[in-house]
């Protein structure tokens, strides 16, 4: 039990460190550049954490490797800034919070993974504690947006699956190096060919920067050493505590005020993060896919 509780508590560090990027981003970084943040965000961290374990990806590991960037990093990250462009950030940040559920269901089809009715209710009520949370009178769907939204949804649900299902025989830093450089590597084109170069960067612009490829590196480590450790659906609900997050940080750093219905949305994701750690406790390796309640 303390051994399951110290790889829960590992692991949520990565998603509230995550939550922090909001801030960093709108309030350290040059706007307008997102493809080519994500792409400085993983590419150099993933070089750093090379330089430190010399190990490179090989055989089938290589093209493992660019498949788990792919969608951990490049399709998703792409995606991810898509629906962000197209779509008002509530809806963009409720319909990606639909990733625990596919996880769920992704890692009964791949990993022979249970499938529990108390861990679907869960993703539930974590994506209705998000909609709480960030939602507002918002009434612009734009298809294209919406697609994007749930595709980098898609994406980051079936990269945890398949993380969990690929575990090379190298340690969590390595194999977070080796889809964070690859991954980034996807990324470098990308951001070359549709956005401009940089403009000189400030003090508070290499800062920023600074703080996103160390913490990063940091975060990815922990994020797969759960996800080597703990069930899909227990890892991928921890995500829920990224809105959280830069919700919670909002208020006390800038000064937001936190409406009635988000305090609300905060308790809910607190319970459904709760519901599904508890949902999947004591699920140990592949199991026959049922849908019945928890032990």
């Amino acid at each position: 039990m303390m051994s399951r509780a110290s790889d829960i508590l590992l692991t949520a560090i990565a998603p509230c460190i995550w939550g922090s990027t909001y801030i960093v981003t709108t309030e350290l970084l040059p706007q307008g550049y997102p493809i080519t943040v994500a792409m400085i965000r993983a590419l150099p961290a993933g070089l750093l954490l090379l330089m430190i374990v010399r190990q490179w990806p090989k055989g089938i590991w290589l093209m493992r490797s660019f498949i788990l960037g792919a969608l951990n990093f490049s399709i998703f990250q792409t995606l991810l800034f898509v629906a962000a462009y197209r779509l008002p950030g509530g809806i963009a940040a409720t319909l990606g919070a639909i990733q625990p559920l596919i996880v769920i269901f992704l890692a009964g089809a791949l990993l022979g993974s249970a499938v529990r009715l108390p861990s679907i209710l869960a993703a539930l009520a974590g994506m209705a504690g998000v909609a709480l949370l960030v939602l507002r009178n918002e009434a612009v769907l734009d298809p294209m947006g919406i697609a994007a939204a749930l595709g980098g949804a898609l994406s980051m649900a079936l990269g945890t699956v398949l993380s969990r299902k690929w575990q090379p025989p190298v340690s969590p830093l390595a194999f977070a190096a080796w889809q964070l450089t690859t991954g980034g590597i996807l990324l470098l084109p990308v951001a070359l060919w549709l956005e401009p170069a940089l403009p000189v960067l400030t003090p508070t612009n290499a800062a920023g920067f600074v703080y996103l490829v160390l913490f990063t590196a940091i975060t990815y480590i922990l994020w797969f050493r759960g996800v080597g450790r703990l069930e899909p659906a227990a890892v991928s609900s921890l995500g829920f505590l990224s809105p959280l997050t830069a919700v919670l940080l909002g208020w006390v750093i800038l000064g937001q005020a936190l409406s009635p219905m988000q305090v609300l949305g905060v308790a809910v994701v607190i319970a459904g993060v709760w519901m599904s750690q508890r949902a999947s406790r004591g699920a140990v390796g592949p199991a026959s896919v049922t849908l019945r309640p928890a032990d």
